[in-house]
């Protein structure tokens, strides 16, 4: 561990606190696994014969055009349909417009060079949200488009889903499963594939030092990002050599001269 024996003991009780609807935890816990991810689309989808292959947290969707994303959870199945899990906290980090945009990268990365457009996979985009978002007070939502004159689906395999985390009734699979994204502990999980995962980060001594080990580095990480944020501002203004910037941002010559090309280019 490189962090003091005071921050040590904040991060013991941050980890004693987490909790799945924590998206930073959820994503450690979910990377790569598979059968978590196949649980969480197979209750929120209603669906037994899903099939999850693959599952990545933190994924980047780049967008050449405009503004990349990362999506908290990508996972795969075996036909190639694609899945994107949001934890949302915040209202605003769960507008529409948001799930829309997600979607149509998602779309954009799916379709190679010189393959046809009935090669795109089905795209699901699900918004976990801490409150009911939608302010309809339903449990789950479905967004698809209708042919409106016939009252038809369209189905052009889009789809967009918000899971009402405002809602925790246990006499049902959503229920239960919502439940469980707000326990701090394993033995007081519905689902044995979650409580299994979360005692093993927050329960085992060698989960609990990688836990701390995670929120050392997303300090640094943070804290990067501020002194890049700060050196950017510095560049914009033109006032301080790169030497200046520098000393006063915290950063290296090389990193403030990267950041300067990149704003030139």
């Amino acid at each position: 561990m490189s962090c003091n024996k005071e921050q040590r003991m904040e991060d013991l009780q941050r980890v004693r606190a987490l909790r799945l609807i924590d998206d930073d935890f959820m994503s450690i816990c979910f990377d790569g696994y598979i059968e978590g991810a196949e649980l969480l689309l197979k209750i929120i989808l209603d669906r037994e014969d899903l099939k999850v292959s693959e599952v990545k947290t933190q994924k980047a969707l780049k967008n050449l055009q405009g503004r990349d994303i990362w999506l908290d959870i990508y996972a795969t199945d075996n036909e190639g349909n694609k899945y994107d899990i949001e934890i949302q906290r915040a209202d605003k980090g769960a507008h529409r417009k948001r799930a829309r945009y997600h979607s149509s990268l998602i779309d954009a990365n799916m379709l190679k060079a010189a393959k046809d457009f009935s090669d795109i996979r089905e795209n699901y985009v699900i918004f976990i949200t801490e409150n009911d978002v939608l302010g309809m007070n339903e449990p789950i939502y479905h967004i698809e488009r209708v042919i409106r004159e016939v009252n038809v689906q369209f189905n052009d395999g889009e789809h967009i889903i918000y899971v009402n985390g405002a809602m925790k009734a246990k006499d049902t699979a959503l229920g239960k499963l919502i439940s469980d994204f707000y326990c701090t502990e394993a033995k007081d999980m519905y689902y044995k594939e979650l409580s299994e995962r979360v005692k093993q980060y927050k329960e085992t001594e060698e989960g609990v030092e990688n836990m701390c080990d995670i929120l050392d580095e997303m300090r640094k990480e943070a804290a990067d990002k501020k002194a890049c944020e700060i050196a950017n501002k510095m560049i914009m203004d033109g006032k301080l050599t790169i030497d200046q910037i520098a000393e006063y941002s915290g950063l290296s010559t090389e990193k403030v001269r990267e950041i300067a090309g990149n704003k030139s280019a």
